[in-house]
Order: C-alpha cells, then sequence, then structure tokens
C-alpha cells in the first residue's frame, strides 16, 4: 500500500486510529484488531497522522459522530460549546480521557488576571497532568469545596492548590471540612473573616471548572465517607439524582431543601450559574440523570463528555422538553 492511499484515509477512521495507539495506548497490534485493519495499514495510518497535524500533542480532530453530538447536545440545551470524546474501549479509562480533554481545554482559555473556581472529583483531579505551564499573570485560584478530614487523592483543597502551583497562580482555599456535622456550625463558619473572603471570590468569578457526582451505591461521596448509606439513602428518597459540590439537586436542577445541604462548606451551586464561562466535564452513561440535572442547574458555557453520555443526553425521555431558548 502506498503512502498516498494513506493520506487519503477516511478522516474519521484516520482519527480513530490515531486515538486509540495516541491517548488510549493501545499497541499497533490491537489498533489493527479493534478497527479490522492490517498491521502495516495501521502503521502507515499513524505516520500520515503524524506527518499532516493530525496529530500532534495530542489528536486534533474529532470522530464525525463525535461533531454531530456536540452539534445536537448545543442547540438541544442551549449549551455555548460542547466537546464530546469517543468512548474509550475501557470504560475505566473515561475517567483518565475525560480530564485530560478538560486540563487542554482549560489551560488554552486561561488568560492573565483570570479568577476560576474549581470544584473536586476524580475526573477534575485527571486534568492536572494536561496542565500547560504558561507563564501566565495574575490569575487567582478559588477552591469552591472545603476540605476531606481525612487523606485522600482527590481532596478538594489539594487539587486547588496544586493546579495553582502547576500555573503560578495565587490560591484561596475554603480551610473547613466540607461536610459539618450541623447546619449552626455551618452557618457560623461561612461568617468567619478568612472563610466569608473566599465565599466573596466565588461570587466573583471568571471562570469555573466543575464536574457532577451520582447518587449510585458506588458514588464518589460514599467512597471517601462525605455522607454514610442512610443518608444516601434518605436524599435520594427526597429527589436526589446528582450531587454539585456536595449539594443534591434533583431532576430538575433544584437544590434540594434537606438539611444535609446546609451542613455543606462550598459555594453555593445555583450562583454558579452567573459565572461566565462554565466549564462542566462529566460523562458515562451512569451519569446521564446527573448531567441533565447539572445542565438545568448550571446552564453551563462548555460541556465536556463523551459519546456515551452524549447520546444517552439526547436519548433521555427526561430531555423531551428540554429546548435552547428561542
Amino acid at each position: 500500500m502506498s503512502v498516498h492511499r494513506a493520506e487519503q484515509e477516511p478522516l474519521d477512521l484516520k482519527t480513530r486510529v490515531a486515538w486509540l495507539y495516541f491517548m488510549e495506548g493501545l499497541t499497533q497490534d490491537a489498533v489493527a484488531a479493534r478497527v479490522g485493519l492490517t498491521r502495516q495499514r495501521v502503521l502507515k495510518i499513524i505516520a500520515t497522522a503524524r506527518q499532516d497535524g493530525t496529530v500532534q500533542v495530542r489528536v486534533t480532530t474529532n470522530l464525525s459522530k463525535c461533531i454531530a453530538l456536540e452539534r445536537q447536545i448545543e442547540a438541544r440545551f442551549g449549551i455555548g460549546e460542547c466537546i464530546v470524546i469517543p468512548a474509550p474501549g475501557e470504560e475505566a479509562e473515561l475517567t483518565g480521557l475525560l480530564g485530560s480533554r478538560a486540563g487542554a481545554y482549560v489551560s488554552d482559555a486561561l488568560r492573565d488576571g483570570t479568577t476560576i473556581g474549581l470544584g473536586w472529583g476524580q475526573t477534575l483531579q485527571s486534568s492536572l497532568s494536561s496542565i500547560s505551564v504558561r507563564g501566565l499573570r495574575g490569575v487567582t485560584v478559588v477552591s469552591l469545596l472545603g476540605g476531606l478530614t481525612r487523606a485522600s487523592g482527590v481532596n478538594p483543597s489539594e487539587f486547588a492548590w496544586r493546579f495553582a502551583d502547576l500555573i503560578g497562580a495565587e490560591s484561596f482555599l475554603l480551610s473547613a471540612p466540607a461536610v459539618l456535622q450541623d447546619a449552626e456550625t455551618a452557618a457560623t463558619l461561612r461568617r468567619h473573616p478568612g472563610i466569608a473572603e473566599v465565599f466573596e471570590r466565588t461570587r466573583m468569578l471568571d471562570m469555573a471548572l466543575v464536574s457532577v457526582g451520582d447518587v449510585a451505591p458506588n458514588s464518589t461521596l460514599i467512597r471517601y465517607g462525605m455522607v454514610d448509606r442512610d443518608m444516601l439513602t434518605e436524599v435520594t428518597r427526597a429527589g436526589a439524582v446528582a450531587d454539585m459540590l456536595c449539594q443534591f439537586i434533583d431532576a430538575n436542577g433544584q437544590l434540594l431543601d434537606h438539611e444535609l445541604n446546609r451542613r455543606i462548606m462550598a459555594a453555593d451551586a445555583a450562583s454558579l450559574a452567573r459565572t461566565p464561562k462554565l466549564i462542566l466535564v462529566s460523562g458515562g452513561w451512569q451519569k446521564v440523570p446527573a448531567l441533565l440535572a447539572a445542565v438545568r442547574l448550571l446552564h453551563p458555557a462548555v460541556l465536556i463528555t463523551d459519546e456515551t453520555a452524549a447520546e444517552g443526553m439526547l436519548m433521555s425521555p427526561a430531555a423531551a422538553n428540554d429546548r435552547a431558548p428561542a
């Protein structure tokens, strides 16, 4: 087969080969088996992708199916920009791939003087490896959530200061547990001058990067001991389908009027909708109800998800009445 033939490969085939090889780390033999080509043909497609700019530091084109889903999501939900990544071969890889795409996006979007608020979770933690150091000036990072009281790889405070350290930014942290024992203690801490300053900064953001959690028995909140199973069952029965910054929301994107939400040390989830460039990152079929609720709550400027979740959002009966403003 000539190099000329490789150059004429369909764009979506060339992109899928590049994605599997460079992003998912499959061997050439594994890629060939996945897409039904010979190893020699895969090798030449990879070589051409390097030469013509399809592959630089990351894959620069999208599958045509993903592009179509992006446009449909934007039109249906009134989202300014939707980025849909291909569904990985292994579901366990999705968190890292979404985080990588989010990190690249935020790196490109940050400007001198930006104030960015950061949520938490494994997907956002995975973004750190893709944050580019660009020598920006006057950038401020604000953690939108208190910390965990036991060591964790996804501690909101740690994520915020590591992000800030990567880009040389000043950081402001909510120096209190994310979940307190009662609403009175939470109210008292919110009046502390240092903590009150951080809350004030969460209301003056230029950009925010957040993810949404579901209420499954193996949810992040359960895994890290932030709520117990009995409490999760209680809020689920009260109508919760998702959590945003540990605050539970219903299918309509409304914050639950529940005692647990008043015990959370976090930026008000509903007020984040006023952030000019709010970036919501989450994916996977199981996250579809949570994503729909988060979109209704936040009206994000940018949604980064995968093709499975995007298809689920469009197909969900619960989204039948969602229409972008005329």
